[in-house]
């Protein structure tokens, strides 16, 4: 049987740092990677035979647990019938339409937004080439090329936005990119986030250069930083002073904390120009969307001037496994999410409180992170001031009982319908040694 550190030496060999995405070189956390070979339900198991209850669901989109029965079944029906086919296929509409009726559901209830945001999808194959294509339809409709971010969101690696970039840019303390010329930069004006007044400032100063703001709807790349009351509707109204557009990036978010995603659960309705979709939107098979209405999403090709393919948008087996997945996330499957968070995100609270730890608790629906702060983060830079380094030995103490926790304290942890009492309980009962572990934690 090989090891664990024996497969990373060998992808070391192989890939930069041994990984294709940098989180997963377990680097912020002194551990070394697991290298998973199976998964069912609310568990991994490793290399070395080891199973963990896990809470990464690769990121977001084994929301219903992972290999589940019926969308392994619609994807092995899917390859029956061929790979790809570098041509259309029904199924691609089938889940473009199941992506719209979801929002438009959510824009007719009572305090909904009086107008569909959703009447045209395209479908992609990450969530990088949905924002990307988001910023330069939005460059393409109004014929200005500044875009506004927010310091700690994570819109994928596109050269543009990685500025002051959450997720994997935050975990590695990187203020960018090498490799991104000044110029592309430049076009990028980043903000503190929940700050409407800065909102206000950088329109009062630049408002007719600006295509478009991309704000994540409720950001969780930075852990869960929560958007104040009503600054998602603030932000749709400052920008469309100004004739700019509003990018709502619901990659993570989306179809994840309810049916229409952290659009369909804002306490004050509002309506984005154009949304992106990832993670739970292709079932955990690489697929991501931008929708929004006809008028802007015709502008591109091939109906309009502005520019964007792939080989591999709309492949069935991704397809198949986005609309198994939608199929099956009814309101009974969001109950259990929402029962399951509920009670291992008080529990860790908890845990760290009887161990003496200072922290908070953040949540956006059934997304949660621990930050161990005195006072809820607001914005980046709080963020960033918290106790970090109590993270790794509070992540390790976990992983060694058996755990599989994001391996960065700048991530979100993500629940599953498949997170049983049997696992859950397993999770409560490794949560008082990670916090004694962490409470014994000193900074380097």
């Amino acid at each position: 049987m090989t090891t664990n550190a024996q497969e990373f030496d060998r992808a070391r060999a192989a890939m930069p740092g041994g990984v294709n995405s940098p989180v997963r070189a377990f680097g912020s956390v002194a551990e070394t990677p697991r290298f998973f070979v199976s998964a069912s339900g609310p568990y991994v198991t490793d290399v070395e035979g080891r199973e963990y209850v896990d809470l990464v669901g690769s990121w977001g989109p084994a929301i219903l647990g992972h290999a589940h029965p019926a969308v392994v079944k619609a994807v092995q029906d899917a390859a029956a019938h061929g790979l790809g086919f570098g041509a259309s296929t029904p199924g691609e509409t089938e889940l473009a339409e199941l992506i719209a009726a979801r929002v438009l559901r959510q824009a007719q209830q009572p305090g909904g937004t009086a107008t569909h945001p959703v009447e045209r999808v395209r479908l992609v194959s990450t969530g990088t080439e949905a924002t990307m294509t988001a910023i330069r339809l939005a460059r393409g409709a109004t014929g200005r090329d500044l875009v506004v971010k927010f310091a700690g969101h994570y819109h994928g690696h596109s050269d543009g936005l990685l500025a002051e970039a959450g997720s994997g840019v935050a975990t590695l303390a990187m203020p960018g990119s090498a490799g991104v010329p000044a110029a592309i930069a430049a076009q990028t004006l980043v903000i503190p986030y929940n700050d409407l007044d800065a909102v206000r400032e950088v329109f009062a100063a630049r408002g007719d250069e600006i295509a478009a703001v991309i704000v994540e709807a409720a950001p969780a790349n930075m852990g869960i930083v929560p958007p104040r009351h009503g600054f998602n509707a603030a932000l749709a109204d400052i920008a469309h002073a100004h004739g700019a557009l509003l990018i709502l990036d619901e990659v993570l978010t989306g179809f994840r904390v309810g049916p229409a995603g952290w659009y369909g659960i804002d306490p004050v309705p509002f309506t984005p120009d154009l949304i992106t979709f990832g993670k739970v939107v292709g079932g955990g098979l690489p697929l991501a969307a931008i929708g929004g209405p006809a008028a802007l999403m015709e502008l591109l090709a091939p109906l309009g001037p502005v520019y964007q393919a792939g080989t591999l948008s709309g492949n069935p087996l991704a397809v198949a496994a986005g609309r198994a997945t939608l199929d099956h996330l009814d309101a009974a499957a969001y109950a259990r999410i929402d029962a399951a968070a509920t009670t291992i995100a008080e529990a860790a609270a908890s845990a760290l409180a009887e161990a003496g730890v200072t922290h908070v608790l953040q949540r956006s629906g059934n997304l949660f992170s621990i930050q161990f702060a005195p006072e809820p983060p607001t914005d980046y830079d709080t963020v960033k001031a918290q106790e970090a380094f109590r993270y790794p030995p509070f992540f390790r103490a976990m992983l060694a009982q058996g755990v599989s926790l994001p391996p960065s304290v700048f991530e979100a942890w993500f629940v599953s319908a498949s997170h049983d009492q049997a696992a859950v309980s397993r999770i409560v009962d490794a949560l008082p040694a990670a916090a004694r572990a962490a409470a014994e934690a000193t900074p380097d």
